[in-house]
């Protein structure tokens, strides 16, 4: 058994844009081991996971990884 919180690990705030800092890490995205292909994992597989909180997890590690 194990306790879920759901909470960032850190704050964000965006003060102001980097474009160049925006392309590497949009780089990081592509390619089957990227953190994009990773994402959807997560989410194609929460539809086989046999309970609620165990769907909550993987949908949430999904939507944090595609962040």
């Amino acid at each position: 058994m194990f306790i879920y919180d759901k909470a960032l690990q850190y704050p964000v705030k965006i003060q102001n844009t980097n474009p160049r800092l925006a392309s590497i890490i949009i780089s990081q995205y592509g390619g089957p081991d990227g953190e994009l292909g990773a994402s959807l994992r997560y989410l194609s597989q929460r539809y086989s996971m046999p309970t609620p909180e165990l769907k909550g997890l993987l949908t949430d590690i999904g939507t944090e990884a595609s962040v």
